[in-house]
């Protein structure tokens, strides 16, 4: 966090020839537990990691030469600056850029009744060590970012779930997914030391606590991201949402695996296994939680495997490089200090989460590198964290 805040104030004083009068963070995230059950009103489990997106900025002045209702704003991973429009009227446009993230926050936020956000002219630096791609919501670190920045420059606050809600209608409106409020949500109140156990109905609350300096969460980039069509996601959105209106109820949260096999035969088989993943992977979670409160990290790590093994299936969206990695953890096994493993994330590469013993970490790294790179020759890196705080103002 250090390094990337004096990275990012560096990069703007070379960029702008002058201090930045606001920076603020946001973190990435990790679901421990808890898979594509957000948009069907179940439980997730995710943790704010101790990888963030800074921005920093400054009022424009005359030298930026910007029209009036505009900002400036730079990406370190970007080649062009992107002018925002300081409006509430902003449509999105039919291709998804890098900073339609930010474009769409700042109209949101503009937008929202209970908070005057009327930013004036300013520019911008983003910054950002969360793997793109990787399914660590670097989107989502981005928006609430944004909204997180639009608080410092206007003095006004944003009560947190409102603020985690216009950026998720941010990600929905100007970059087309559909996402769930996991992501937003675990962004913008995140916890130091405490995993979320989230109630996607009601926004309801649990913070477990992860503090025992015995126990460490590593995340595994795999290094791959399958091309895609871009309708995975949605398909299988809307595979659930039909299963629900065709099972009478007004989401899966609200089946038991026992009304779901009593009813299977309304259903096509896509549509089953669909929802036989939801129903399933909401159990796992709130006990997965319960079971991390209780010191139960044995069992912990079987829903971890379990997860894995319904979204392999089930909802099939992992991949034979993820696969690959899960079964290496599990290869390693208890006596080798990994109690669970799983992939996270939306799907279709992107990384694992494991829970494992601290005084094995350094054996474990080693195993996972050497065996990964032996069967797919990608060299990883995978990297501790402990649970984060959230979206926050540093100065």
């Amino acid at each position: 966090m250090q390094e990337l805040l004096q990275e990012t104030l560096q990069a703007f004083e070379a960029k702008f020839g002058r201090k930045a009068q606001w920076c603020v963070a946001a973190p990435g995230r990790v679901n421990v537990i808890g898979e594509h059950t957000d948009y069907n009103d179940g439980f997730v489990f995710p943790m704010a990691i101790e990888r963030c997106t800074i921005i920093a900025a400054a009022p424009a002045l005359e030298s930026d030469n910007l029209p009036a209702g505009q900002a400036k704003v730079f990406s370190l991973t970007q080649e062009d600056p992107a002018f925002l429009t300081l409006s509430g009227s902003v449509q999105p446009g039919d291709k998804v850029r890098w900073f339609d993230y930010v474009q769409g926050t700042v109209t949101a936020c503009m937008n929202c009744k209970d908070a005057e956000i009327n930013p004036q002219p300013f520019v911008a630096l983003i910054h950002s060590n969360v793997p793109l791609g990787g399914g660590l919501s670097s989107s989502a670190s981005l928006e609430v970012a944004t909204a997180t920045l639009l608080e410092a420059m206007t003095g006004t606050k944003i009560d947190p779930v409102k603020k985690a809600y216009l950026c998720q209608w941010a990600e929905h409106e100007f970059a087309k997914m559909p996402c769930g409020i996991m992501d937003q949500f675990i962004s913008a109140l995140g916890e130091k030391d405490h995993i979320m156990l989230l109630d996607c109905r009601s926004n309801e609350t649990t913070m477990v606590p992860f503090t025992s300096p015995e126990l460490g969460i590593l995340i595994t980039n795999s290094k791959v991201k399958h091309a895609l069509t871009g309708s995975e996601y949605p398909e299988r959105r809307s595979d659930c949402e039909t299963a629900a209106k065709l099972l009478g109820v007004k989401s899966l949260r609200d089946l038991t695996p026992e009304a779901l096999e009593a009813s299977k035969a309304k259903l096509t088989e896509r549509q089953y296994h669909r929802a036989f993943h939801v129903v399933g992977e909401i159990a796992r979670t709130t006990e997965a939680a319960n079971a991390l409160a209780a010191g139960n990290y044995q069992r912990f790590g079987e829903l971890m495997y379990a997860s894995h093994d319904s979204l392999r299936d089930d909802f099939e969206v992992s991949c034979p490089e993820i696969d690959m990695l899960v079964e290496i953890a599990r290869k390693i096994g208890l006596a080798g200090g990994v109690y669970g493993s799983r992939i996270t994330g939306g799907g279709f590469g992107g990384c694992t989460v494991s829970l494992i013993e601290m005084a094995k970490v350094d054996s474990i790294i080693a195993t996972l590198k050497q065996e990964y790179k032996a069967q797919t020759g990608i060299e990883v890196e995978p990297f501790l964290s402990r649970p984060a705080q959230g979206a926050h103002v540093i100065f």
